[in-house]
């Protein structure tokens, strides 16, 4: 079980934020630019024939001696995207520090989130350039379920291309929203024309860029046949005191470059390390960002 009962206790009063206006397609738990039949009071405008005498104000009729309609907030819900990176880079470290493990709960706790809130998700794992699995989209808190069902069935396989991936997902998608991208980012091909195509078709997104312990900061030394997971290719190393600063400094440059493209782009960014609880990240650092409330 990916959760205790308390953790989603907690999960459920949370909500995920947006910060563009969206048109809803059924009615969920967020106001909407439009004006419907909730129970929130919006505003009034002036009485037209043909309108419902139900929604007349006649306090403000007895008052003003004019027929004002009340009109109500309608709430919809939001379309989110869940896109989880499972190539066999993300198979990497031990226990509650693996990469997958720790993204799974990531995605876990965000479908949670909007499926208790009833918004439209929809959870894709990405690898080789394109989609493999989805969790089609669905609603409510009944479904969640079969949410954890489906990503406890989660497994790392395969190679790296978010551009492909990215591009595809943005072109397929039928209804564009609030995307989350988790991944490692270890991706030969980059990521930053995938992310513009996503927001080309008008994706609101946020970036978890995810990496374990280990890859921060290697406990190495000595001399050493490097592989690659995905492709295989190998390298051969010898790792000293001067080449694992170079290391970490090289790693920094290239999160700094990730964030900075983020930010340049309107994309949420935040950088998290396996060590770090998983529930933390979302009941507190998220909030910190206003990614949920």
């Amino acid at each position: 079980m990916i959760f205790d009962e308390p953790t989603l206790h907690k999960l459920r009063q949370l909500t995920l934020t947006s910060s563009q206006v969206r048109a809803g397609m059924l009615k969920g738990e967020r106001r909407s630019t439009k004006r419907g039949a909730s129970i929130e009071f919006a505003d009034y405008r002036n009485y037209s024939s043909g309108d419902d005498l139900r929604r007349l104000d006649w306090n403000v009729y007895a008052r003003l001696e004019r027929p004002f309609i009340k009109l109500l907030e309608e709430e919809e819900d939001l379309a989110v995207h869940i896109l989880l990176d499972t190539s066999r880079s993300m198979d990497w470290g031990e226990g509650e520090q693996h990469k997958l493990t720790y993204a799974i709960r990531l995605s876990a706790a965000l479908g949670v989130i909007a499926l208790s809130k009833g918004d439209r998700l929809t959870i894709s794992a990405l690898n080789n350039g394109k989609v493999v699995r989805v969790f089609n989209p669905a609603r409510g808190a009944q479904q969640i379920p079969r949410l954890l069902n489906f990503l406890e069935n989660l497994s790392g396989s395969g190679y790296t291309d978010l551009v492909e991936s990215l591009r595809r997902y943005g072109l397929e998608s039928q209804r564009p929203g609030l995307a989350f991208l988790i991944s490692d980012m270890l991706s030969p091909t980059g990521h930053l024309e995938g992310l513009k195509q996503m927001q080309g078709q008008g994706y609101e997104l946020t970036l978890l860029h995810l990496l374990a312990p280990d890859e921060l900061d290697p406990p190495l030394a000595g001399d050493l046949r490097l592989v690659d997971i995905e492709t295989g290719k190998a390298q051969d190393v010898s790792l000293d005191a001067g080449l694992r600063d170079l290391y970490r400094q090289t790693l920094q440059r290239w999160q700094q470059d990730i964030q900075s493209e983020c930010w340049k782009r309107g994309v949420k960014y935040l950088q998290l390390s396996t060590a770090e609880p998983w529930d933390k990240v979302v009941l507190y650092e998220m909030r910190k960002v206003h990614m949920v409330k």
